[in-house]
């Protein structure tokens, strides 16, 4: 039987987009300043993590038209709507934990230190935290940890867009310092390009070297 492709209402209706559904409930309750946070970088074999944070007013919506989970967008897509978050938002930050931090403490840690100092630094204090599946056990403010957040949660997903195109950028720069490695193509991540660079040239300062796969290079 030949296959039937789905039509163009179906495959809207299959995609997930974000809602402010969380951020609405919260606003109807009198929380004003809602804060979203989520990081960049976790899983990566080189680079500092990057963490973002987002209070947006109640009255945005089509504003950000687009905006979702930062791993479901294309880079040209994260590099468009990423100054439009910035220009809507109450209050946005973007901050980060260095390889060497990571390396202290380890990475779930240095993520949570780096979205702690994110909340630090936005401009209006937050009442509420949204995040994506954790909890952050050293700030002391009401939270809601939602499982896939970023795909769910309007406030995440600018977040989650804003914490990826930092460390993007922070990435192709380490690229201009160390162009063997192809930073700017992977990210720092563990493609097999990546992978080879290593073997081949070894690790740079930038590697988290307690990672599993660097620890058997």
């Amino acid at each position: 039987m030949p296959r039937v492709a789905a039509a163009p209402k179906a495959r809207k209706a299959a995609q997930r987009w974000p809602t402010l559904r969380y951020e609405r409930r919260l606003w109807q309750q009198g929380v004003a300043h809602i804060a979203g946070a989520d990081e960049a970088g976790r899983g990566a074999l080189a680079g500092p993590v990057y963490a973002a944070a987002v209070i947006l007013p109640s009255s945005i919506a089509r504003q950000l038209k687009g905006v979702r989970d930062s791993k479901q967008m294309t880079a040209a897509e994260r590099e468009e709507l990423a100054p439009r978050i910035k220009q809507y938002a109450l209050a946005w930050a973007v901050a980060s934990a260095s390889v060497e931090e990571i390396e202290e403490i380890n990475i779930l840690q240095a993520s949570h230190l780096a979205t702690r100092r994110a909340l630090e630094a936005l401009s209006i204090p937050p009442q509420h935290l949204l995040l994506d599946a954790v909890r952050l056990a050293a700030v002391d403010l009401p939270q809601t940890p939602l499982v896939g957040g970023d795909a769910r949660c309007l406030t995440i997903s600018a977040a989650s867009v804003l914490a990826k195109t930092a460390r993007d950028a922070e990435l192709c720069r380490l690229d201009a310092e160390f162009p063997h490695y192809g930073f700017a193509e992977h990210k720092g991540y563990a493609t097999p390009a990546h992978r080879e660079a290593i073997a081949a040239h070894g690790p740079c300062v930038h590697h988290r070297r307690s990672f599993a796969p660097m620890r058997a290079v």
